[in-house]
C-alpha cells in the first residue's frame, strides 16, 4: 500500500501484514467475450444450462435460474477461480502494476484482457460494471462482518444492487478452509474438481504441509517474524487472524508474536515500530509482505533494517498475506517457508 494510502483507508484497509497496514488504526478512529467463457471444461459449459445455488460464508444463499456466466471478482478471487478454469468478465483490486504488467494478485491471468473495473483502493467504476450485466459479484471478507474486500464504502449500496454478491472469509481462519470455499465455488460454477490437474494440485499442498510441519518440528529454535514496511512505519504481524500466519502456526511454525497490547490496539492484528524500533523483535527468518502497495526488502534503505541479523544472513523471504486460494498458489508459500527454516542459521 502506498504510504498516503495507509492514512485515509475506510473500516476495511487492512492491507498489510496479513490485513496489516490500518485495520485496528482505521477501525478505531475484466475480460474481454472469451473470457466470459466459464472455462474450457464440458462441465463448466454443461453447468450453464441449470439453476445455480451458492451458501457463502456471510451465511446468504445466492439462487440464480442458470450458472453465472457474466462473473465479476475481486482480482484475487478470479485469479483463484482461473486455475481451476473459470474465468471472469472483470475484476477489481491490484491487477496491474504502474509499468502494465500483472500485478502479483493477479496470478495467471492475462491482465491485458481483462476489463478492470479498479486497480486501486477506492476505486470501482459503477457504470462499467453496469455495463458488464453482472451475474455475480464474487470477494474476500477480512472482517466478521462480512465486509466485501476493495467494495468500496460509499458506492457499496448501489453496487450490490446490481447483481447478488458471493463473500469467502479470509478471516480467523487457516489457509485450508479458504482453500476449501474456493474450490466448493469453482465446482458451483462449472469446475472439473476431481480433475487430474486438481488432485494432483491439493496432493502437492498437504505434501508441503507436512514438509512445512516436519521442518518446524526439527527447527523449533527458529523464530519467524512477519513484517511489512511502509515509509515511515515497519508492521509486525501477530499469528491471529491472518489465513497463513494461523496455518503457519497450527503446523507448529515458532512466529513472532507483538504484545499483547499493541495487538489490542490494532484488533488483533499487528504492532506498528518505527524503523528506529524495527530491531525490538529478535528473529531468524523474515517474511516479509510481497503485494505491490508495500516496499519490498531491496528497496528498504534504513540501516536499522539493514542491521537486522536475519537480513545481514540473507534469511528475508517473500510472505503473501493475501495468496491466491488455489492449491496450486498455495503451494509455493508453504515450502518456500520450510525451505527458510531447514536452511536458517540461529541469528536472533
Amino acid at each position: 500500500m502506498s504510504n498516503a494510502r495507509a492514512t485515509h483507508l475506510t473500516r476495511r484497509g487492512i492491507l498489510a501484514a496479513g490485513g496489516a497496514l490500518g485495520l485496528g488504526a482505521v477501525l478505531a478512529a475484466c475480460g474481454d467475450d472469451d473470457a466470459s467463457k466459464n472455462g474450457g471444461s464440458d462441465a463448466a459449459k454443461a453447468a450453464k444450462s441449470g439453476p445455480w445455488t451458492f451458501k457463502d460464508d456471510r451465511g446468504t444463499t445466492v439462487k440464480l435460474d442458470k450458472t453465472p456466466a457474466n462473473i465479476v471478482a475481486f482480482t484475487g478471487v478470479a485469479a483463484a477461480l482461473f486455475d481451476y478454469g473459470i474465468e471472469v468478465k472483470g475484476v477489481f483490486g491490484p491487477t496491474t502494476t504502474k509499468d502494465g504488467k500483472a500485478d502479483v494478485q493477479a496470478g495467471d491471468m492475462d491482465v491485458s484482457k481483462l476489463t478492470v473495473l479498479g486497480n486501486e483502493w477506492g476505486q470501482f467504476n459503477i457504470e462499467k460494471y453496469a455495463g458488464l450485466a453482472p451475474d455475480v459479484l464474487i470477494s474476500t471478507m477480512f472482517d466478521a462482518a462480512g465486509t466485501l474486500w476493495y467494495v468500496p464504502e460509499e458506492s457499496k449500496d448501489k453496487i450490490l444492487k446490481l447483481a447478488p454478491s458471493v463473500g469467502v472469509s479470509v478471516f480467523d481462519v487457516q489457509m485450508p478452509q479458504p482453500l476449501q470455499r474456493m474450490l466448493a465455488l469453482a465446482e458451483s460454477l462449472g469446475a472439473d474438481v476431481k480433475s487430474a490437474k486438481t488432485v494432483e494440485a491439493k496432493k502437492k499442498f498437504e505434501t508441503a504441509a507436512e514438509r512445512l510441519r516436519k521442518a518446524a518440528k526439527a527447527r523449533p529454535e527458529i523464530k519467524v517474524l512477519a513484517g511489512s514496511a511502509s515509509q515511515d512505519i515497519f508492521y509486525v504481524s501477530g499469528s491471529n487472524l491472518s489465513i497463513d500466519l494461523e496455518y503457519f502456526k497450527a503446523l507448529g511454525v515458532n512466529i513472532v508474536e507483538p504484545s499483547a497490547k499493541a495487538l489490542k490496539a490494532s484488533g488483533g492484528w499487528f504492532e506498528n515500530l518505527s524503523w528506529e524500533n524495527v530491531d525490538k523483535y529478535p528473529a531468524d527468518v523474515i517474511i516479509m509482505d510481497d503485494r505491490t502497495s508495500t516496499i519490498q526488502p531491496a528497496d528498504i534503505t534504513e540501516a536499522t533494517w539493514k542491521k537486522l541479523p536475519a537480513v545481514k544472513a540473507g534469511q528475508v523471504i517473500a510472505r503473501t498475506p493475501e495468496p491466491i486460494l488455489s492449491y496450486d498458489k498455495c503451494t509455493p508459500i508453504l515450502d518456500k517457508l520450510a525451505e527458510a527454516i531447514e536452511n536458517a542459521k540461529k541469528v536472533a
